[in-house]
């Protein structure tokens, strides 16, 4: 039986870290999945949530 990973991150911010670090961040995690071999990365989408660097992009 075979199983794919993947990978959900939600882009936290914590501590001194703005929202813009959190999605360095995310992109530093998404880089090492790949190398690990997860199958996806999905990023959370949250809105009005300041903990949190990932909210929807305008439209």
């Amino acid at each position: 039986m075979t199983y794919t990973l993947s990978v959900l991150d939600l882009s936290p911010v914590s501590g001194d870290n703005t929202q813009a670090q959190a999605v360095r961040e995310s992109l530093e995690v998404a880089k090492a999945a790949e190398r690990l071999g997860y199958h996806r990365f999905w990023v959370a989408e949250h809105h009005n949530i300041g903990g949190l660097g990932s909210p929807a992009p305008r439209s």
